[in-house]
């Protein structure tokens, strides 16, 4: 319990003396001194540096030492894959995107070819080999069912659909790899370190090409019998066409109906050109008409209230393309909309994380995991 406290107090904090892991942690210095030279020999931690211009001797810092392990994760879309590597400290040492186009279609393992290239290209720019690896995640439209290990609810991606995919990856990238969704990867982004830090009771909604949600209760992502909590792109709602036969309607995210079919970023821009834009090509231009954001705001805010009325969160997270682009002036509307619709009321927030935030999602939780097991000095 020592030894993993003062290493979480390294990761928080950066580097400290021996002193200071004493008072933080209110072990006595030679109890200090013991557990750093331990942590030190089983290539932990090292020393970096002295405090200087105080007076009496330097003290020596100590902090995590980040080739103990390297992770890797990876963001899923229908375009390609974006993997980053890094080292126990979280410090991100390559990235590499590679595009669906760079493996034939109909060569063999073709999802396993892409995730190589992606991690091997990564690995590649900081220096690494797969040898390296600790452990991936992989955040992926969709979910693993538990029971069939298949990927439901992502027939957008038809080459992920293997029954023995996790155990492929697992095989071809030589390391444990975790397939989680892209939506509670996000999620896992905004309570760490976005807009949701300090909520254990919150849902994240994301309206992209897709349209999905992340559900935390108790601290706890909801995942459902099937891995499919959270699937709202399928709800009924008033307006929009029933998403019937099951996957294939959303083979296409602007075909089938439901939720997706009202707020997904195609639907925004196809409804700015039934107002009269006939140009509009993305969700920027689309959003920045005042008819076309009030319109998919009282849509957000329809689908919202359902969400709501059977969950009872403490905070909506709105994230993906389309609140981006919308920004505060969407959520504006969204929660005036809101506040006539539902019972109860949470606070309505925008995502602030920056950069990719399933990809931020897949690198914290693939550090946890290598955290738990490198950091366990009871075994070996």
């Amino acid at each position: 319990m020592n030894d993993r406290a003062a290493l979480d107090l390294l990761v928080s904090q950066g580097p400290l003396t021996r002193t200071q892991i004493g008072a933080l942690t209110g072990l006595s210095k030679p109890t200090a001194s013991q557990l750093l030279a331990r942590l030190e020999a089983a290539g932990l931690v090292r020393t970096t540096g002295n405090v200087t211009g105080r007076p009496g001797p330097n003290a020596q810092l100590y902090e995590i030492d980040p080739t103990a392990a390297h992770i890797a994760a990876l963001a899923v879309d229908q375009l390609g894959i974006t993997a980053a590597v890094a080292d126990i400290t979280g410090r991100v040492l390559g990235e590499e995107r590679v595009g669906t186009d760079a493996v034939d279609e109909a060569a063999p393992n073709r999802t396993a070819q892409l995730v190589a290239r992606a991690v091997d290209g990564a690995l590649a720019k900081a220096g690494l080999g797969r040898a390296d690896l600790h452990g991936a995640v992989i955040g992926t439209p969709g979910a693993l069912d538990p029971q069939t290990g298949r990927l439901r609810y992502a027939p957008h991606l038809p080459d992920w659909h293997s029954r023995a995919l996790k155990e492929e990856l697992a095989e071809v990238l030589g390391t444990p790899i975790t397939i989680e969704n892209d939506v509670n990867l996000a999620a896992v982004a905004e309570q760490q370190d976005g807009a949701a830090q300090d909520f254990d009771d919150f849902v994240l909604v994301w309206a992209d090409e897709g349209v999905g949600a992340a559900i935390v209760l108790g601290g706890q992502l909801l995942r459902g019998a099937t891995g499919g909590a959270g699937e709202i792109g399928y709800m009924p709602l008033p307006g929009a066409p029933l998403a019937r036969g099951g996957d294939r309607s959303a083979a296409q995210p602007d075909a089938g109906g439901g939720f997706q079919r009202l707020v997904g970023s195609p639907s925004v821009i196809a409804l700015a050109r039934e107002y009269g834009a006939a140009g509009t090509r993305t969700v920027e231009e689309a959003l920045d008409r005042a008819d076309v954001r009030a319109e998919v705001a009282r849509r957000l805010a329809t689908g919202l209230a359902a969400v709501v009325a059977v969950v009872d969160p403490r905070l909506v997270v709105l994230s993906g393309e389309v609140p981006q682009a919308g920004g505060e002036a969407l959520r504006a509307l969204v929660e005036e909309e809101f506040t006539g619709l539902a019972l109860p009321r949470p606070e309505l927030r925008l995502s602030d994380i920056g950069g990719n935030p399933i990809l931020i999602g897949a690198l914290q939780t693939a550090l946890t995991d290598a955290r738990n097991a490198v950091f366990d000095t009871t075994t070996g």
